[in-house]
């Protein structure tokens, strides 16, 4: 019996993996902060494989929530990060509290959230996976405060991927493209025309593609990945 935690478990990656691990039989922590209609749809769904679903509910961009999600869990085989948010515009007009935000629900409230599980991680041998973007690979101009956290994000996952090692915890990183989600809602159908036409495959990523690259690295397909980027973005920017 099996039990991972989906953080951001509302969102479109969150869910669609929450329903392929648990088509595989894994039971879920689904964490959400908002969204709760959302979540309690996607718990009907997931026990319909006959898994147990657990909701949390948790603000991550205030690190002193990540003690509510972790009095939660008893039991703990992996960790999928997929809280997230963006942040546009001009670096300049950027404000002190914004990227207070995005540094807390980003970094800080992550690397918390792995350091008080990792015992209960250690002691199943499981895995980690963070959902971080192309964007913290190489870069976007008007989203630099979201890059620089995404970075944070892979750079988190190549460290302590090694001092895990050892203990046969995996971590690894799905790097997404643009994924056809609620985060595009603000883009006009011109805008995501001129993105079409950047990306090699001609259009974005559904979110169940990126679930698919999640559930491999936690499969015993993976076994021997560890501290890498899996970029999944239709050949855009490689």
């Amino acid at each position: 019996m099996k039990f991972a935690l989906i953080t951001g478990s509302s969102g479109g990656i969150g869910s669609s993996t929450a329903l392929k691990l648990a088509e595989e039989g894994w039971n879920l922590y689904l964490h959400y902060h908002t969204n709760k209609g959302a979540v309690e749809e996607l718990i009907h769904k997931v026990e319909g494989f006959g898994v147990e679903a657990i909701p949390i509910r948790a603000d991550l961009s205030s690190p002193r929530e990540v003690g509510r999600l972790v009095e939660s869990i008893f039991r703990l085989d992996a960790i999928i990060y997929c809280s997230g948010n963006s942040s546009w515009g001009l670096f300049q007009d950027q404000t002190e509290n914004d990227m207070d935000e995005m540094i807390n629900l980003h970094v800080k409230s992550p690397l918390l959230l792995v350091q008080k599980l990792l015992p209960k991680i250690i002691e199943k041998k499981g895995g980690i996976v963070m959902v971080s973007s192309i964007w913290g690979q190489i870069g976007g101009a008007c989203e630099v405060v979201y890059s620089t956290v995404k970075g944070a994000q892979l750079a988190f996952v190549k460290s302590l991927s090694k001092e895990l090692a050892l203990s046969g915890v995996r971590v690894n990183a799905v790097a997404p493209g643009v994924v056809e989600t609620a985060m595009m809602s603000a883009f006009t159908e011109d805008d995501k025309h001129s993105l079409y036409d950047e990306i090699p495959m001609g259009r974005f990523a559904q979110p169940d593609e990126i679930a698919d690259s999640i559930q491999f690295l936690l499969s015993s397909k993976a076994t021997y990945i560890t501290g890498q980027t899996l970029s999944v973005n239709g050949g855009w920017h490689t």
